[in-house]
């Protein structure tokens, strides 16, 4: 290995090892109260070192929240390359999202944070277009679930919309339940019971206003909840949590969400 390679694979290193501490640092003492010294001084680094990696915290938020994202790619890939139809595969990717989120509540937590503009928008040019170029491949697997649905005949060919902009409407479902069952004591005030097994049930409505075949009963519980467990079984049985593989009942436990306030630099 050249001297140019081997201080690559050092710089390269040394930002897994920032991001893994803020990580840490996020899930132990709060995101509101990251510092940028902090992480650096339980790294054993100067702070100066540090901003050489990240120009700034929004910098490095940004690209936690993009190497969070990226790690739900194994199971997308797993509900997209299943060989079911083209919309269980479609359901079996919003039940993806679900069991990560179960299982790392706080990635979502960093995800809202990030997207509003007082994150992304103090972020670099290059920080926040290095995060989009890294989230393609994630959208491409749904885009391509679309593109199937129609080449088989589940999705008609003229329904007005761009493979893009289908999936725009379960991404936005997903995105806005997880939303609100992560802002404490809101679903809870209207009674509503289980959010996901609600959203499981508002993506089947949708799907259906899409005229994708072949059509469901969102109002058979009995169905809904047959249909998602053997998704769970079929597609996730090495990763599904046991709650999950029987039904999406089980909601994980409402937490608040992240203020948007200004971001404190150092």
């Amino acid at each position: 290995m050249s001297t140019k390679d081997r201080r690559l694979r050092e710089r390269a290193e040394r930002e897994q090892h920032f991001l893994d501490k803020a990580q840490s640092l996020i899930q132990r003492d709060g995101l509101l109260s990251l510092q940028m010294s902090r992480i650096a001084e339980e790294c054993d680094y100067a702070t100066g070192t540090l901003y050489q990696h990240f120009a700034s915290k929004e910098d490095l938020l940004v690209t936690l929240a993009t190497r969070n994202c990226l790690s739900r790619v194994g199971l997308f890939e797993r509900a997209a390359r299943w060989h079911g139809p083209s919309r269980e595969r479609m359901l079996a990717i919003a039940l993806a999202d679900l069991m990560v989120i179960r299982a790392q509540p706080e990635h979502f937590r960093l995800a809202q944070f990030v997207w509003t503009d007082v994150i992304w928008g103090a972020a670099s040019a290059q920080t926040r277009q290095r995060s989009l170029e890294a989230s393609k491949p994630l959208g491409a697997l749904i885009d391509g679930i679309v593109e199937d649905a129609i080449a088989a005949g589940d999705l008609r060919a003229d329904i007005g919309l761009s493979p893009q902009a289908v999936t725009i409407g379960p991404w936005t479902l997903s995105l806005g339940i997880h939303t609100l069952t992560h802002t404490e004591g809101l679903l809870e005030a209207h009674a509503l019971g289980d959010p996901y097994r609600l959203l499981m049930k508002h993506l089947h409505f949708l799907l259906n206003g899409y005229g994708w075949q072949p059509l469901f009963d969102p109002a058979d519980d009995d169905a809904l909840d047959a249909l998602n467990a053997r998704l769970c079984r079929e597609i996730f049985a090495s990763a599904c949590p046991s709650a999950a593989t029987s039904s999406t009942n089980a909601t994980i436990p409402a937490t608040a969400s992240p203020r948007t306030e200004a971001s404190r630099h150092d």
